[in-house]
């Protein structure tokens, strides 16, 4: 998330393109194995529904996408570069109401941002990299390590709290994570901070256990700041497909989720699931990560990320 000059130059389009390769390269090589010197026929169009299914845009997507082809150009000869201009034009449709960035508000003192997910999603990380973004912006930021089953989140944490130059709290493995999101908020209220970002667990083999604990915070934080957690962010690792979707209907049941980010998305051709998901369940994607660095996590921007997935190149 850096400055718009690099955006204009297309160096974040750039790594978002060579992020997503395995996507689009499985949708590209696809979509011209279907369409050179070829009729848009019912074979060709259930060949293309099957391959969109398959680039993990899931059934409905896949459906929605082909009969919008269909209908303007049935029966015609297509070139798979005018394929994948339509689909990316239609992918995008269906992002942007979805493409929304993280706000906070200034007159909350602190923006309090509950973040969950399984483990392995890329919680910490996306706490770290979301906390050296606004940062940069100049907001004061607090960080909370809520995953107090695991040392090792708690000690990732700190090194990201000192690479990003925020305070962090923190207290032992197996610590009471209510009880320390409580003293997070009192603390980030005393110091007028803007933006306090809190760690959790994600142990979803145990959901009666992290029911109660997620609802415990959030519930332990309304007695300091009563409209918080303002935000509930969901982390999800692309790499997992489809699995993805039934880990927003499971977090649903447990909290109130305000808006997902989308992370390793260079780590598979399943890229296309980001679609699916905005389709089912319409919930705000504020960001996406394609890499390690903090530079590899940016906004999300719907007709960006379309092209990127069909293999096309950005619009001057």
């Amino acid at each position: 998330m850096s400055d718009t000059a690099e955006q204009k130059k297309g160096g974040w389009f750039s790594r978002l393109k060579a992020g997503l390769t395995r996507s689009s390269s499985k949708l590209g090589d696809g979509i011209a194995g279907i369409f050179t010197k070829r009729k848009l026929d019912d074979a060709a169009l259930e060949e293309l529904e099957e391959l969109l299914i398959t680039a993990d845009l899931g059934v409905t997507t896949a459906t929605k996408l082909t009969a919008n082809l269909a209908k303007t150009r049935f029966d015609k000869e297509v070139d798979p570069q005018e394929v994948r201009e339509a689909l990316a034009g239609d992918i995008a449709g269906i992002l942007e109401p979805v493409a929304r960035p993280l706000t906070l508000d200034p007159s909350n003192k602190p923006n309090v941002v509950l973040v969950v997910g399984v483990n392995g999603s890329g919680k910490t990380t996306t706490i770290g990299k979301l906390a050296t973004h606004y940062r940069r912006q100049g907001l004061s930021v607090r960080l909370a390590a809520g995953d107090t089953f695991r040392a090792a989140a708690i000690e990732q944490l700190k090194i990201w709290g000192e690479r990003s130059g925020c305070p962090v709290v923190a207290g032992k493995q197996g610590a009471d994570a209510a009880g320390l999101a409580f003293e997070a908020v009192e603390q980030a209220k005393a110091a007028g901070d803007d933006l306090l970002l809190i760690d959790t667990a994600g142990r979803l083999h145990n959901r009666a256990e992290l029911m109660a604990e997620l609802q415990k915070v959030a519930r332990v934080i309304t007695k300091v700041e009563p409209a918080a957690p303002h935000h509930v962010v969901l982390v999800l690792d692309a790499t997992t497909g489809q699995n993805a979707l039934t880990q927003i209907g499971t977090f649903k049941e447990l909290v109130n989720l305000t808006g997902l980010v989308v992370t390793k998305l260079d780590g598979s051709a399943r890229g296309g699931v980001l679609v699916a998901l905005a389709e089912k369940f319409g919930l705000p994607v504020h960001a996406i990560g394609v890499g390690e660095g903090a530079e590899d996590f940016r906004p999300f921007t719907a007709k960006d990320f379309a092209r990127a997935l069909v293999g096309l190149d950005q619009v001057k």
